[in-house]
């Protein structure tokens, strides 16, 4: 077996879970490339709800989505991730959380720990048994390492009998390289 790269692990943690027709949650739209990954993982029956409070974000996702024909499986919201409960009230399958800042613009604009914090506390009860939140924790930001620690203390806190936590990182690489933590929950 070869070891993968964070973000190709982050996907089959993803493939692994999400069937066609599940409801899905792209926590940090980005420039979409989530996005759209879900939306081909759910299908036409599926849908994806995108967040980001970004208005470069929301465009950029609504252009690739629309460049592949999949904007009318989702619903992108121009909001906080930690404000994802007010949109959303089915059972959801799986997430993902791009953490840190959209890449090619504002670095000041991050994610920060109690937010993210909020947003799975949010997830949490409309993830289905067997469901999965994958963060990709980039923490060589300003802003970053603070809120490794706090989504870390809050991990760890949740009950083993609930939730099972994985921290998937490569331990030998400078510069402070991007990890995953996945949450997959075990019982109501």
């Amino acid at each position: 077996m070869k070891l993968k790269r964070v973000l190709p692990f982050a996907k089959q943690l993803l493939m692994s879970t999400i069937v066609p027709g599940d409801t899905v949650v792209d926590a940090t739209a980005g420039n979409g490339h989530d996005t759209l990954f879900l939306a081909e993982l759910v299908g036409e029956h599926g849908h994806v709800y995108a967040f980001d409070i970004q208005t470069e974000a929301i465009q950029a996702t609504t252009k690739r989505l629309e460049e592949a024909n999949k904007l009318e499986i989702a619903t992108l919201v121009q909001d906080g991730h930690e404000n994802l409960h007010l949109y959303i009230q089915q059972e959801v399958s799986a997430a993902i959380f791009n953490l840190g800042y959209l890449p090619g613009s504002n670095h000041g604009i991050i994610t920060r720990g109690h937010s993210t914090k909020q947003a799975i506390e949010s997830l949490l009860p409309l993830l289905k048994v067997g469901g999965i939140i994958v963060l990709v924790v980039y923490q060589g930001h300003q802003g970053g390492k603070e809120e490794k620690e706090i989504i870390i203390e809050y991990v760890q806190s949740l009950s083993q009998s609930f939730v099972h936590v994985l921290s998937y990182q490569f331990l030998n690489q400078q510069n402070d390289p991007p990890f995953i933590i996945a949450i997959e929950k075990m019982k109501e």
